[in-house]
C-alpha cells in the first residue's frame, strides 16, 4: 500500500497539473479565436459600411428619380400620345428598378419593401391617370392626370422616410 501512496502523490500533482495547463490552454486558444473573429467582423465592416451607404444612396436616388414629377420632367415627350407616354414611364421605372434591384442585399428587407410599394403606387398612378384619359388624349393630358392624381400624397414619401431613418439608426 506503501507504494501505491508513493506513486499517487507522485503522480497527482502532475495530473492536476496537467489538466489545469489543459483548460488553461484551452481558455487562450478560444479568447484568441473570438479576437480572430472580431477583428474579422471589424475588417469587413470597413468594406461593407461604404457599400451599404452607397445602396442607400442609390436607392434614394431610385426614388428620386421615379418620382411623378422628377420622371415627367426628365421623360417629357409633348408630342407622344397619352398611350405612347404611358409606355415610356412605365419602361422607363421597370429599367430603374431592375438597374437598381441588386442593392436590395444591403438593405433591410422592410426598407426594401417599401420601397416596392412606392414603385408599385407609382405605377399604379400612371396607370389609373392613363385610364380616366379619352382616347386619342396627348401626353400633356395624361402629365397633368398624373399630377392630379400624385398632388395630394407623394406615393414615394413614405419609402424615402423609411429609407431615412434606417439610415440614421444604422450610422
Amino acid at each position: 500500500m506503501n507504494t501505491v501512496a508513493i506513486i499517487l502523490v507522485s503522480v497527482l500533482p502532475s495530473l492536476i497539473v496537467a489538466v489545469a495547463a489543459f483548460f488553461i490552454v484551452k481558455y487562450f486558444i478560444e479568447n484568441d479565436q473570438k479576437k480572430r473573429v472580431l477583428e474579422l467582423k471589424f475588417q469587413s465592416k470597413n468594406i461593407t459600411t461604404p457599400v451599404r451607404l452607397q445602396a442607400y444612396e442609390r436607392m434614394a436616388l431610385f426614388l428620386e428619380r421615379i418620382e411623378p414629377n422628377q420622371l415627367l420632367f426628365r421623360v417629357n415627350n409633348p408630342e407622344l400620345t397619352a398611350a405612347q407616354m404611358q409606355a415610356v414611364l412605365l419602361s422607363t421605372i421597370r429599367s430603374e428598378y431592375e438597374h437598381n434591384m441588386s442593392q436590395q442585399i444591403y438593405i433591410s428587407p422592410e426598407v426594401w419593401e417599401s420601397i416596392k410599394r412606392a414603385k408599385e403606387n407609382v405605377v399604379n398612378a400612371i396607370n389609373i391617370a392613363a385610364g380616366k384619359l379619352p382616347p386619342g388624349a396627348m401626353a400633356i393630358d395624361l402629365d397633368s392626370a398624373i399630377f392630379q392624381i400624385t398632388a395630394e400624397e407623394s406615393p414615394i414619401a413614405a419609402a424615402m422616410k423609411n429609407l431615412k431613418k434606417e439610415i440614421q439608426t444604422l450610422y
